[in-house]
């Protein structure tokens, strides 16, 4: 896990509320789903409730890394990558559940620890 730099904690404070969750199938199928119930739990980690995931799901549960694309206001992408677990218990998925509106049934927090981060191009960690 690495710890995010300042200039990422700004951009994640000034972006657009839908993200861009990919995982990938066993047998090499990416799938991208967007999601809009995304928070920061520390500075390596960040959640994506599950409220109706099911390639996402399967493929987590397979073993899949993740990538979170989001984009500041001013349109600068932003793409993090690491490895993603479910959680149906403890403080993440109550963090989660807390921001997740309750006509949502939030089954469980997709927890991304960070591994790596970008920016277009440019690989900041």
């Amino acid at each position: 896990m690495n710890k995010l730099p300042e200039p990422v904690l700004k951009a994640w404070e000034a972006r657009e509320p839908i993200c861009v969750l990919t995982t990938v199938a066993p047998d090499g199928t990416p799938n991208s789903i967007y999601v809009g119930i995304v928070g920061r739990y520390d500075d390596s980690t960040f959640f994506v409730a599950n409220n109706y995931f099911h390639k996402t799901k399967d493929n987590i549960l397979a073993g899949s890394k993740a990538s979170l694309l989001f984009l500041t206001k001013e349109r600068k992408a932003f793409q993090i990558k690491g490895s993603i677990e479910l959680q149906d218990s403890g403080p993440i998925f109550d963090e989660m559940k807390r921001i997740n509106p309750e006509k949502y049934p939030g089954h469980s927090a997709a927890v991304l620890r960070v591994r790596n981060i970008f920016s277009g191009s440019e690989q900041i960690i």
